[in-house]
């Protein structure tokens, strides 16, 4: 039994001498040197009491008690890391993703619960033109959001992509094909979004069309129920994608819209944001959102 507690630097530095079995090649990935290491290893084993290695002309081995001690230290490692992130999660406290109609993070939070139970995950509805705000004002930590937006200030991880549809009334013309392309609804008026982006505006509204034209202006609607009664009463149409399509009312329908890109589905977050939960949010947004 060690008279003080092991030094974790040199847990680390024993498991990577033992990943290279070479004090020379160990020390390079390690940045130091090579008689420095070896009085870390040496300072270990007074530490331990057993010898942790056998020191050949050919490279270092393990000895039995290394072979032994071995996984205990990488196992000693995992935990302190594991230590250390709880740690900070619990100061942080509070980790709050945000999400817009049509796409469901549930996933993403119970998994986040999970694997920190100390952290204080929740989740926040957005508006489709609020992620970039909600981020910098900091009412959210991170965003599963649909671009564009201006992401200055921002990381942006993609996750999937969405088709677009146009929705129209069930007496439209269009209504029943397969698909369309823009120039079947190049006349068409689409609202006016005088309040939103220009980015996100010229993408919904599908500006500038390939003549440099702008779409016809429909009366402007915030809510997307207004929206789907604007079309309903034949003033316009609407662009929008498969989640929110599945929402329409049964006097509605959508044509899938060929010939354009597709809405890009993404995980903001601020540039150069430490907290602790980050990382875990992204693998959990990869493995729970990237499927499509």
């Amino acid at each position: 039994m060690p008279d003080s507690p092991l030094d974790l630097n040199l847990v680390h530095c024993f498991t990577i001498a033992a990943e290279h079995r070479h004090f020379g090649r160990a020390a390079d990935a390690l940045h130091t040197t090579q008689p420095s290491l070896s009085r870390q290893i040496a300072r270990l084993e007074k530490q331990i009491g057993a010898r942790l290695f056998d020191r050949t002309s050919h490279g270092n081995h393990l000895t039995p008690a290394g072979e032994v001690f071995l996984p205990l230290a990488q196992r000693l490692l995992q935990d302190a890391s594991r230590a250390a992130t709880l740690t900070r999660a619990a100061q942080a406290g509070r980790l709050v993703v945000g999400y817009p109609s049509g796409i469901v993070v549930t996933a993403i939070v119970r998994s986040l619960r999970r694997a920190h139970p100390d952290a204080d995950v929740q989740a926040l509805h957005l508006t489709p033109s609020e992620p970039r705000a909600a981020l910098l004002d900091r009412r959210v930590d991170a965003a599963v959001a649909r671009m564009p937006f201006v992401a200055d200030g921002l990381d942006v991880l993609p996750l999937y992509e969405e088709q677009r549809f146009v929705v129209l009334p069930l007496d439209h013309p269009l209504a029943g094909k397969e698909s369309v392309t823009l120039e079947d609804i190049a006349h068409e008026p689409m609202p006016a979004m005088p309040d939103t982006e220009p980015l996100r505006r010229a993408f919904w509204r599908l500006e500038p069309r390939p003549d440099g034209s702008r779409a016809p202006d429909a009366p402007d609607a915030g809510r997307y129920e207004d929206k789907f009664e604007m079309v309903a009463s034949g003033e316009g149409v609407l662009i929008a994608v498969e989640a929110q399509v599945r929402l329409l009312r049964p006097d509605l329908t959508a044509v899938a819209l060929t010939g354009v890109e597709p809405v890009p589905v993404v995980l903001a977050t601020r540039a150069e944001d430490d907290h602790p939960l980050l990382p875990d949010l992204r693998r959990a947004a990869q493995e729970h959102l990237d499927l499509k």
